[in-house]
């Protein structure tokens, strides 16, 4: 049995996320490019007359000049083998124009002429590969250099299925290279939180391969969907396989009850003392359709009182500081807003990272330019915060949210200071550095004492952005989902809504007191 015989594993052990090329490999639009790009390439030949200029094949030269590059590089890596030079051209060049954003232009054109006269057709043992991997907690992100993926995924009904995006809208905003360079992959690490070294990275094409060698992914697998094995080896393929059926994942145990493991969890605690941080929306209120209409109910808060005479506490939350600390209301908490770029403890000692602080001329242009592009989508709502920028699509009907996250992606066109992140119906606009709610809290844990042994550390959230929390502390503490369905989490336990959080949270502040 030869090594790519023998079947990969995916483990928790070793893997935190995968990151998929989109076309190829979750999504078969491979061959709607490939005849996109001939169209173009034999009515442009054609019209530089009878020269014998050998017709654009779509197998051998889709693979070799476009597969898995960026529409321009492909335009220009093409007509360069067949001895063409063509002016660059500018981004709104028109499609008829001769130039290479010209001749990029009139290929979209074409694919999305193909696409609503073909649909989308995917890959299922890819899908049921993502699922799999949500299933055991690991996350999952796809990249793409077209910047039609959102569209290409929406038609295919595979959006939820991703925990982040990275398209050609992208890259062109945030300058990122094209394939071979590793900086489309790298993004989708940091947008999903984790460590090249700890993910994985999934290509059919050749540049993508190189492009995830070249990034220092933990295992780069090559789907041979085209016989090229040995040359997806010679890229850096570290495994090859034919299709994702062959690659298996381990299961993880399922998040039991926190209530029926609190018990558990006590011994676990033993004579240490309790660092609790707890998210806002859905974990100590219900989810609401305006943020403006959360209200901390008087009992909760009570019960956070009582807490915080008995352990240190930290409420971390995608709000303002300044609107977590009035919503709770109890000044003897730490508070961490923004997802944890702007902190503040009870003796008014803080943090804010200086590249957060410089981000902040970026997110005012920005807001002043989505004010007026979601006021025309109706049920949109636009909160500005101190360090981000969140539009709310909760209210917006069906559809709706594609026309949102454009205004998005063009807010933050031109501001490579600004990234854009996903949560619970909302896009995100944050300082594009590595902080997370995952970072804010071992900074808490750190600057007020908390991170000894003599200290275990305890996180309760419901968002995909809890999940940064959950995995810090995967090893040395307890992540608690509060959600009234299975997901896929670092979380070690689950509750199923607020009213179990505070059920939870008060019978952990009777074992405090009692061990008092």
């Amino acid at each position: 049995m030869t090594p790519d015989e023998a079947k990969f594993t995916f483990t928790r052990r070793d893997h935190d996320a995968v990151i998929f090329d989109m076309d190829g490999v979750i999504t078969r639009t491979a061959r709607l490019h490939a005849r996109a790009w001939k169209t173009l390439f034999d009515e442009f030949l054609a019209r530089r007359g009878p020269a014998p200029l050998c017709a654009f094949d779509a197998d051998s030269d889709y693979r070799r000049y476009v597969d898995g590059k960026p529409r321009e590089d492909g335009v220009r890596d093409f007509l360069r083998a067949r001895g063409i030079a063509l002016p660059q051209g500018r981004p709104d060049d028109p499609p008829d124009r001769e130039t290479i954003c010209g001749l990029g232009k009139r290929k979209n054109a074409i694919f999305l002429q193909l696409l609503e006269r073909h649909g989308v057709e995917v890959f299922e043992s890819s899908l049921a590969l993502v699922r799999a991997l949500r299933a055991a907690g690991m996350r999952t992100a796809v990249v793409s250099s077209s910047r039609n993926a959102h569209a290409v995924l929406r038609a295919a009904g595979v959006l939820e299925l991703f925990d982040a995006r990275v398209d050609g809208i992208d890259a062109r905003n945030e300058a990122l290279a094209g394939k071979p360079a590793p900086d489309i992959f790298l993004a989708a690490a940091r947008r999903l939180g984790v460590a090249p070294q700890r993910a994985a990275v999934v290509e059919d094409a050749l540049a993508g391969v190189a492009a995830g060698r070249a990034g220092g992914f933990a295992v780069v697998i090559g789907v041979d969907r085209a016989h090229q094995a040995e040359a997806l080896r010679a890229h850096g393929a570290d495994r090859v396989v034919r299709d994702l059926a062959e690659l298996a994942v381990a299961p993880a145990a399922a998040a039991g009850s926190a209530l029926a493991a609190l018990p558990q969890i006590v011994q676990r605690l033993g004579a240490r003392r309790l660092a609790l941080f707890l998210d806002f929306d859905g974990t100590l209120t219900p989810i609401v359709e305006r943020p403006d209409l959360a209200v901390l109910s008087a009992p909760m808060r009570v019960t956070l009182q009582r807490l915080a005479r008995l352990c240190g506490v930290a409420v971390v939350s995608g709000r303002d500081l300044d609107d977590i600390r009035e919503r709770v209301g109890v000044a003897e908490l730490a508070y961490a807003g923004s997802h944890g770029f702007d902190i503040v403890g009870p003796a008014g000692y803080g943090h804010a990272p200086a590249a957060a602080q410089a981000a902040v001329p970026d997110l005012d242009a920005a807001e002043h330019e989505l004010r007026a592009r979601v006021a025309e989508v109706r049920g949109a709502l636009l909160e500005r915060k101190r360090f981000g920028l969140a539009v709310h699509f909760r209210m917006v009907a069906p559809g709706g949210e594609v026309a949102v996250e454009r205004a998005v992606d063009a807010a933050l066109r031109g501001r490579p200071r600004l990234e854009k992140r996903h949560g619970k119906k909302v896009f995100e606009l944050l300082p594009a550095i590595a902080w997370d709610k995952g970072a804010a809290v071992q900074w808490l844990r750190e600057a007020f004492g908390w991170a000894g042994a003599e200290t275990m550390s305890m996180y309760i959230g419901d968002d995909v952005t809890d999940e940064d929390a959950f995995r810090v502390l995967r090893n040395d503490g307890v992540g608690i989902v509060v959600s009234d369905v299975a997901r896929s989490t670092a979380a070690h336990y689950r509750l199923n809504d607020p009213q179990q959080v505070a059920q939870f949270l008060n019978s952990l502040a009777d074992h405090l007191e009692r061990g008092r």
